[in-house]
């Protein structure tokens, strides 16, 4: 008895070491999608940065005005060329990380399993792309364009360097790229992570972790809460502010419809199944008024 229980203990962790091995192997292959995609971002890291200085130049020709970022370090062109390879190259690495994360999970699903987390794996992409593509082609321009509003141009409605003005003080927009980089990626993750939500509570709500009826009840603490996530991940701008709470107060209540959606599929599998509690749902119906 004594001698088979080390045997046992040594079984059962055989499998732990397989999968540890195995996890490994995936993590080193993401690592390496993910360089591969930084080099190949980093050889083209110019015209990715103009494209993503679009809403700026925008703005700034509609106010007459030149779309010029400066350097205001030695080092800073190479950090800006950085941090367009590291957003760029996990965007181009994210499905090939993505079928690595699938390849080590699926196994240890059923097909049932597999066949209702695999939405949900191709959704949430879906929606974070989503949600940065509104934020660059929507937020963006709207928040700069109000932030421009703050210059003061002298009385012949010129900007003026190194000139003395008797008629008024000009200050106008001379931008660092690093810093308006860092404003822009700021508003694109946070837009790409909001926009997760419906995806987020469909799938705990797939789980049983949540319900219609719990998200309808803490409707009033999650308007707080988003208007909470709205000050904190965009500028100090009422504008853009607004906007992010309408549109993941209106994901809010999608996400309400969709785990809704899924409560019924399940109530009528298992009727099918002739599995549902007719005394549980009695008991937890709402009282009609």
């Amino acid at each position: 008895m004594a001698d088979t229980q080390p045997d046992e203990m040594e079984a059962s962790a055989a499998p732990l070491i397989e999968h540890l091995a195995e996890l490994r192997t995936r993590l080193i292959r993401c690592v390496v999608y993910f360089i591969i995609g930084m080099v190949i971002c980093f050889t083209v890291a110019t015209p990715i940065f103009n494209f993503l200085t679009a809403p700026l130049c925008h703005v700034l020709a509609d106010r007459g005005q030149d779309c010029d970022l400066i350097f205001i370090s030695p080092q800073e062109g190479f950090f800006v060329a950085i941090k367009v390879s590291f957003l760029g190259g996990f965007i181009l690495a994210f499905p090939f990380i993505a079928n690595q994360l699938w390849r080590f999970v699926a196994p240890g699903l059923y097909k049932s399993e597999k066949g209702a987390f695999l939405p949900f794996l191709i959704a949430s992409p879906f929606m974070f792309f989503l949600g940065a593509a509104f934020a660059f082609y929507v937020v963006t321009p709207l928040a700069y364009d109000f932030f421009l509003g703050f210059q003061q141009f002298g009385s012949d409605g010129e900007a003026v360097v190194d000139e003395e003005v008797s008629q008024g003080l000009s200050v106008v927009f001379q931008g660092s790229a690093q810093e308006y980089l860092n404003l822009t990626i700021k508003f694109i993750v946070a837009f790409g992570l909001c926009f997760q939500l419906p995806v987020l509570l469909t799938l705990m709500g797939k789980a049983g972790l949540c319900s219609s009826e719990g998200l309808k009840t803490v409707r009033k603490y999650a308007v707080v809460g988003i208007l909470v996530v709205a000050a904190l991940v965009t500028p100090p701008d009422v504008i853009t502010q607004v906007i992010l709470f309408v549109v993941v107060y209106g994901l809010y209540e999608i996400s309400i419809f969709l785990v809704a959606r899924v409560e019924k599929e399940r109530e009528i599998k298992l009727r099918e199944e002739g599995l549902w509690d007719e005394d549980y749902e009695e008991e937890h119906e709402e009282p009609r008024p």
